[in-house]
């Protein structure tokens, strides 16, 4: 918490600064959880008796404190006015740090509190875009309901994050659907699955059985959001012939790419797995691309299998045994 804080002293101007609080050397300043709260309460509330008041504290009790805080740290965190108290550049400081050390907190208790109700396992995993939003909710839901003692931390990252992660030793295993050369890792096949092609129904291409993907780029796109794996690899296949893709919207997950596309704002790429089968009130039609790099299947990565034990070893085995009918 000290570390969050020791910038405060460089942050402040020297003209807030009032003369008895310069101080003359720098010491090792311990920060008191009660006096940061005191101090955000104070602050929100631009008083001192209405934020003494939010943490339970005597407004004498909370001037005390507040008054040895300023003392320690040196320089004044407020200013006095008829109406309440404004920051100093000081107390802007303190407040911007004293929020990231409340949110630190946070979620140490938050990674803590599994191991309070009893799980004594955690899995790392991370998983590109496509498994994310397609087999992995109902495979970790199947792995979590036969191990109520695990917990598992899903990430979704690009599937060249995940490898480099992975051959890092920095998560435990992996789901992509690229193989990065040179890269020691271990592939292990998961799920098949192919890229489509999803247009409103009296869109021009809506009849075609199959496509080329240079058919398609004169009209635009619906996409899933800038950064995700699929956005990239689309953005990336379009540039290798030279185009670029006119994207009319980005969106968050599959689903609200085939409502748009359905609704006739453009067309979409998005793996067959991935296009509800009801619910949409304005489904989308389906066209196969008859493209090479259509195919996007599903691997488990891993540094090394036969070195995995205990519970990573066990999801990696739950995740390739899971029912195929399971997305």
């Amino acid at each position: 918490m000290a570390n969050a804080l020791a910038t405060l002293a460089d942050e402040s101007s020297p003209h807030t600064k009032a003369p008895r609080f310069a101080a003359t050397h720098r010491t090792t300043m311990r920060y008191d959880l009660v006096d940061l709260r005191l101090f955000v309460a104070i602050a929100e509330e631009k008083n001192l008796t209405r934020g003494a008041a939010r943490v339970q504290l005597a407004t004498s009790s909370a001037s005390h404190r507040l008054h040895l805080l300023e003392e320690a740290l040196g320089a004044p965190l407020f200013e006095r006015r008829a109406r309440g108290v404004i920051l100093t550049r000081a107390g802007e400081a303190l407040l911007r740090h004293a929020r990231q050390v409340f949110a630190q907190i946070e979620q140490m208790h938050a990674d803590l509190a599994p191991y309070a109700e009893g799980v004594r396992g955690h899995v790392a995993l991370w998983a590109n875009t496509h498994a994310t939003h397609t087999f992995l909710p109902d495979d970790l839901a199947g792995f979590l309901r036969q191990h109520p003692q695990v917990s598992v931390a899903l990430e979704e990252h690009t599937s060249p994050e995940i490898v480099l992660a992975v051959a890092r030793g920095e998560i435990d295993l992996g789901v992509v659907a690229e193989r990065i050369e040179g890269a020691d890792v271990e592939l292990i096949p998961y799920r098949a699955d192919r890229l489509v092609l999803v247009t409103p129904a009296a869109h021009p291409l809506s009849t075609r059985t199959v496509t080329r993907f240079a058919d398609v780029l004169d009209f635009p796109f619906v996409m899933l959001h800038a950064g995700s794996a699929i956005h990239t690899f689309t953005t990336n296949a379009a540039a290798a012939l030279g185009r670029h893709l006119d994207v009319r919207i980005q969106v968050r997950s599959f689903e609200a790419v085939c409502r748009m596309v359905g609704a006739g704002v453009g067309v979409g790429l998005v793996p067959q797995s991935a296009v509800p089968s009801s619910g949409l009130r304005e489904p989308p039609a389906i066209v196969a691309l008859d493209e090479p790099w259509a195919q996007r299947d599903l691997q488990v990565c891993v540094r090394k299998r036969s070195a995995l034990s205990g519970f990573p070893a066990a999801l990696v085995d739950s995740l390739l045994h899971a029912p195929r009918n399971a997305s």
